[in-house]
């Protein structure tokens, strides 16, 4: 399938390493230099989260507390990027990446897909500070997000990389408790897609088929990824209904 230069092909050419081609039992943590270099070395494309710091600067991780991954009982938001990028992980070498570090890290040598996380609480730092760090990057990037107001926000802003939406059919997990019925129904049904034009989305394995995100691929003709796709099996299933995986846990035979 071939896609406007809005969704360029190289989109979904190949699998998408989760978080990098991570693996904690090899001491390769989740988001970390490491992960994107293994995942550079099998040639997969990149996924990575970033978050905001206390001074403003994104740096590549993807709780907003620290404890998990590194055992330091302390919010990202409390931390200036200096202070965050000296903290070593728990379970292995290396430590958190500022965004900029982890562009320099890939250099393009193969597509990077950089989730932007928000509170949905109208802040826009993060996504304008993403944004002006990726205009000066050269390789193949796109930029998605769960919140609606972040593509709003990169899109009047006038950025020229492809717009992803994050998407699943049910909001009903503990961590969405913080919007209302209505914002949640708004979010399933891309109620917003007038607004935010997505380029591309990326929908919830679990959840396909889906009769939204087959309208999306089949009706629309754009680019439809599926995340989190955990085992061959998986892939193979997930191959039927979208154009590309986003993986974690084993190496797809796909390209």
């Amino acid at each position: 399938m071939t896609f406007g230069s809005a969704a360029p092909d190289w989109l979904v050419k190949r699998a998408i390493a989760h978080r990098g081609l991570h693996a904690k039992s090899r001491g390769v943590i989740e988001n970390s230099l490491a992960a994107a270099l293994a995942a550079i070395e099998k040639n997969y494309a990149i996924e990575c989260d970033v978050q905001l710091a206390g001074d403003g600067e994104a740096v590549v991780f993807h709780d907003e507390t620290l404890d998990r991954l590194t055992g330091v009982n302390a919010r990202l938001c409390d931390l200036t990027s200096r202070e965050i990028a000296e903290i070593r992980f728990r379970d292995g070498d290396g430590k958190i990446p500022l965004f900029s570090d982890f562009l320099a890290t890939v250099a393009g040598r193969v597509p990077l897909l950089v989730e932007i996380k928000s509170r949905f609480d109208g802040d826009m730092r993060l996504a304008a500070r993403v944004a002006a760090l990726s205009a000066s990057y050269s390789g193949a990037l796109a930029l998605q997000s769960f919140d609606p107001a972040v593509l709003m926000q990169l899109r009047s802003a006038g950025t020229d990389r492809p717009l992803g939406l994050i998407a699943q059919a049910r909001y009903d997990d503990p961590e969405w408790r913080k919007l209302s019925a209505e914002e949640r129904l708004a979010l399933a049904v891309l109620a917003h897609y007038g607004q935010t034009r997505p380029d591309f989305l990326a929908w919830h394995v679990a959840d396909l088929p889906h009769a939204a995100a087959t309208l999306w691929r089949e009706a629309l003709g754009r680019p439809l990824l599926t995340w989190t796709v955990r085992d061959a099996d998986e892939g193979k299933r997930a191959t039927r209904f979208a154009d590309q995986i986003i993986f974690e846990g084993f190496l797809p035979s796909i390209p």
